[in-house]
């Protein structure tokens, strides 16, 4: 962990370094003071010599003045080193999540991966800044106070000994319970942001469904949980400054009575004295900041802890070292094919179980089958979203993990099953699929997807503007938006994902025949949960349970495969929900046949 971050320091190393340089002389400067102001007192005021007055008076000045200076230059360097190596670990952190599979990101969460991104570096920044000031002025001044106390009188000194010993016992225990909390305490955080982001990004349906009392319960829950916890941390963390306080004045009436002996014997001066407080002060002082950089240092190794496993997190899928940089063909093969969702929460068990086929270039195939049938995770597998656990998928006649991915990813075009546009222009969102598109190539792009029949009733056209998310175009103009992107890449595989089940029948039909017409030679699969929508595919896989129970035509399915004709026969004649448990939905023609 501690080399990953030291790596993000980078370029700001130099200022890294002086800052602790000006630190220590900013500190030689403040211990020098009470020294000086002693000899002020005993051989200026107290001798009666206006002289030494003067000269210890303009050596103290020049000492405040340098001391000044000194404190400024550190604050400017710490600030500047310190936001540079925030900056560098949010963009190794990026930089690294941008190469992410989607297992990858099941293993963090979102949630998980914008704390570590947000909360977790900020605790990092100003640890790093205090580690660079605070951590080095503290135990500089403690140091070089203690050695003036030797210098003044060894006896007295003693007193600080012991005071250090007590404290230092104290925080070893504070820290080693504090850290284990703090760990807990960021889990916790994560499960807030998850609760937030769910909310806020499903509002409209929170609203549609009247369900603001019941999301409220359960971010009260999860903020209960964060408080409770957080009691018990800053709980903990309070007997710090209490223990500190008793420590201060211990050593304050140590002194006081000790050294007014010492006075009245003759053996110390009142100069002496008075610089001893101002020592007492400063080493105090100072194991009051180590103290509370202890507690800092124990907050942010946990939040280095889950920095560094974002930063060092090695890919599930890179490139091979060779990479094939080119698609002849949008031929496709699934030989012996087993996937399971292994990395994250996953069970373990396979989505899909030992399947076989292939998909001849130009051919439109349909996907259809129940929820949960494996229909995305099969054809995550043809762009290589997520890699197979078993056997090999082709495209083109090579092994997709011979591929560079982005030479892959520009052949197989993938227009997912939750469609996403980005806060921009209609024109941006769709130049995603290529950023040097013309606008008249964006324009067949959407012609093709039924999409420019409504940018054109739009006031600003094409460079109107999309909000976030996509809040203000309805589900089927966004699905064809999406596919209108997915067109634009010129893929010789496209891939629709559920992708027109918000467009209306005639619309889905309209795509199809221009896809048909216009792009003949592209490899076209489509997962649909209506038989309207795969009947004129040129060959239908029909999943079932993570396996394939057919695979044909329309024509052929519905003669010679059970599943597909059960489908056909609740979409057609009953209306019914395909998604509906298999026992139910064999006692409806039952009861049809004894009517």
């Amino acid at each position: 962990m501690i080399k990953t971050l030291a790596r993000q320091v980078g370029q700001y190393k130099t200022a890294a370094i002086l800052t602790p340089l000006f630190t220590s002389l900013e500190v030689v400067m403040d211990v020098l003071i009470p020294w000086v102001t002693a000899m002020l007192i005993d051989r200026g005021i107290n001798a009666g010599d206006i002289g030494n007055v003067y000269l210890y008076g303009g050596i103290m000045l020049g000492m405040a003045f340098l001391s000044l200076m000194f404190g400024i230059l550190a604050g400017r360097y710490s600030a500047y080193a310190s936001t540079g190596f925030a900056r560098n670990l949010r963009q190794a952190m990026y930089r690294n999540i941008q190469t992410f599979s989607f297992a990858d990101i099941d293993k963090f969460s979102t949630s998980g991966l914008v704390t570590r991104m947000t909360t977790d570096v900020s605790n990092l920044q100003n640890a790093f800044q205090q580690l660079m000031r605070v951590s080095v002025r503290a135990p500089f001044r403690m140091i070089f106070s203690i050695f003036m106390c030797f210098v003044i009188d060894a006896r007295l000194s003693i007193i600080f000994i012991v005071a250090m010993l007590v404290l230092g016992t104290f925080l070893y225990f504070l820290i080693s319970r504090v850290s284990k909390l703090f760990s807990q305490v960021f889990v916790q955080y994560d499960q807030l942001n998850a609760q937030v982001q769910e909310n806020v990004t499903g509002i409209r349906v929170v609203k549609a469904f009247v369900r603001e009392d019941h999301e409220k319960s359960l971010f009260d829950r999860a903020a209960e949980g964060l408080y409770k916890l957080y009691v018990r941390t800053e709980g903990l963390m309070a007997l710090n400054h209490p223990v500190m306080n008793l420590v201060v004045y211990g050593c304050i009436i140590a002194v006081s009575w000790f050294g007014a002996q010492f006075v009245v014997g003759g053996t110390l001066t009142t100069g002496e004295i008075t610089s001893l407080f101002t020592y007492v002060m400063s080493i105090l002082m100072s194991l009051m900041m180590l103290s509370m950089i202890f507690v800092m240092l124990t907050m942010s190794a946990a939040s280095g802890k889950r920095v560094a496993e974002v930063i060092d997190e090695e890919a599930d899928i890179v490139n091979p070292s060779n990479p094939i940089m080119e698609v002849k063909s949008g031929d496709i093969e699934f030989n012996h094919v087993c996937f399971a969702y292994n990395s994250g929460k996953g069970s373990g068990e396979y989505a899909i179980n030992n399947i076989t086929f292939s998909i001849r270039e130009g051919e439109t195939i349909g996907v259809i089958g129940g929820t949960g049938s494996g229909k995305s995770s099969l054809v995550n597998l043809v762009s290589r979203l997520y890699d197979v656990s078993k056997g090999t998928v082709k495209v083109g006649g090579h092994d997709v993990r011979e591929y560079d991915l982005e030479t892959l990813r520009n052949a197989v075009a993938v227009v997912l099953q939750k469609n996403v546009l980005f806060t921009g222009s209609i024109l941006d969102n769709l130049r995603w699929g290529n950023e040097h598109a013309t606008l008249e190539e964006c324009q067949e792009a959407c012609r093709m997807a039924c999409a420019d029949e409504f940018i054109d009733q739009m006031p600003d056209g094409y460079y109107t503007r999309i909000e976030q998310g996509g809040a203000n175009v309805s589900g089927g103009q966004k699905q064809r938006l999406c596919i209108a992107r997915a067109l634009l890449k010129h893929p010789q595989v496209l891939v629709l994902d559920d992708s027109t089940s918000a467009c209306d029948t005639a619309t889905d039909a309209m795509i199809q025949r221009a896809f048909r017409e216009q792009i003949p030679n592209t490899t076209k699969i489509i997962i649909a949960q209506r038989i309207s929508s795969v009947s004129a595919c040129d060959r239908i896989l029909v999943m079932d349970n993570g396996r394939v129970s057919g695979f044909d035509t329309h024509e052929h399915l519905l003669r010679d495969n059970a599943i597909y004709r059960e489908i056909n026969a609740l979409q057609t004649e009953e209306g019914g929900d395909f998604d509906e448990p298999r026992k139910k939905r064999s006692k409806k023609p039952q009861k049809s046949k004894k009517s």
